[in-house]
């Protein structure tokens, strides 16, 4: 099947990739595995985040996004190559159109960036959606209608919050809070507790395994293995929920205090649309135990998170990507 069109989240821990009528064919993480002595590219995606903390002083694992924004261009050019190439096979006759989904707060310097880098990882031509339209769209939200809508896509580096009436967004702001933040709050405070080193991999298992926004009645907890700081050795220790919650308040917070702000900022008509609709919920994060409970307490309005929320992103990028006249107002286009 002959297919010109590629849809990519590039996000700051995992890039997917979605073609037309095959749905999210790459799901993998944004991680390059990079040789110092030869500045060799040695792996990308899986094969390089396994090699993540486990890597010979030789090699080093990079991961170049960072809060959602392109940190080392060369790097990033590769990676989009490499997941091009992966989602259209071996040989192809054309260059193919490519639509990336860019934080909403994004600057006109880091848009070149992300711009240039699609360009030169060998797209036709490139454009550029806004994250929080692009998730909007993919979780089924009717961005087009006259009606106000408002959407919190919380991936690993940004948390992207917008209200959107006819096609465009009316106001929107993103904090650099995700996934990632969350899982250095909980290293810090394991650290700062348990006298504990632990790694990131074990760190995200600690927040999908135990993680809540809320503290629960019934206190879930894991085993895990890290480094005792004190002596040096391996030791395991027992780590529950409220463990995890208290770790994560000043991330919450940040979230919240960015979604009162939008709220705030709504026109009156707007803000009782989504009083009556709710706010819907995307992102990775957006799985996090209770946080769709947490921010309706907090706002007074209802939450629902999204069908599959780690896909909105790419599937809203297809759909927009397709029918390009009709979101034309939040996308940015260069040939």
């Amino acid at each position: 099947m002959f297919i010109n069109r590629i849809a990519i989240d590039l996000g700051t821990t995992y890039t997917l990739v979605h073609l037309p009528k095959k749905g999210v064919i790459v799901n993998e993480p944004s991680v390059v595995a990079v040789s110092m002595t030869d500045k060799k590219i040695l792996a990308v995606g899986d094969e390089a985040k396994d090699m993540v903390g486990r890597t010979p002083d030789t090699i080093i694992a990079i991961k170049p996004l960072k809060d959602g924004v392109i940190a080392d261009y060369h790097t990033t050019e590769v990676m989009i190559r490499y997941f091009i190439n992966k989602a259209l096979g071996g040989i192809r006759l054309f260059r193919p159109e490519v639509m990336v989904a860019v934080p909403a707060g994004i600057t006109s310097t880091e848009r070149r960036a992300v711009i240039d880098a699609t360009l030169g990882a060998g797209a036709k031509a490139a454009y550029l959606i806004k994250e929080p339209v692009a998730a909007a769209i993919g979780a089924g939200i009717p961005v087009g209608s006259a009606s106000g809508h408002m959407i919190i896509d919380i991936g690993g580096g940004t948390a992207e919050m917008a209200v959107i009436s006819l096609g465009g967004v009316v106001t929107a702001t993103s904090v650099r809070v995700g996934g990632n933040k969350i899982d250095l709050a909980i290293i810090e405070y394991i650290r700062r507790k348990y006298n504990l080193a632990i790694g990131e991999r074990t760190a995200e298992e600690i927040k999908i395994g135990v993680g809540s926004a809320l503290y629960l009645t019934d206190k879930l907890s894991i085993n895990i293995k890290g480094r005792d700081i004190l002596t040096g050795l391996p030791k395991t220790v027992t780590v529950t929920s409220d463990d995890v919650t208290e770790a994560i308040q000043h991330e919450l917070e940040a979230i919240i205090g960015a979604a009162k702000n939008i709220l705030r900022e709504t026109p009156p008509e707007l803000a009782s649309d989504i009083m009556e609709k709710g706010i819907v919920l995307s992102g990775g994060t957006a799985l996090l135990c209770n946080l769709d409970q947490l921010i309706a307490r907090t706002t007074d309005v209802p939450v629902f998170i999204a069908d599959d929320p780690r896909t909105c992103v790419v599937k809203g990028t297809g759909i927009a990507l397709e029918n390009l006249d009709s979101y034309k107002r939040s996308i940015f286009a260069t040939r």
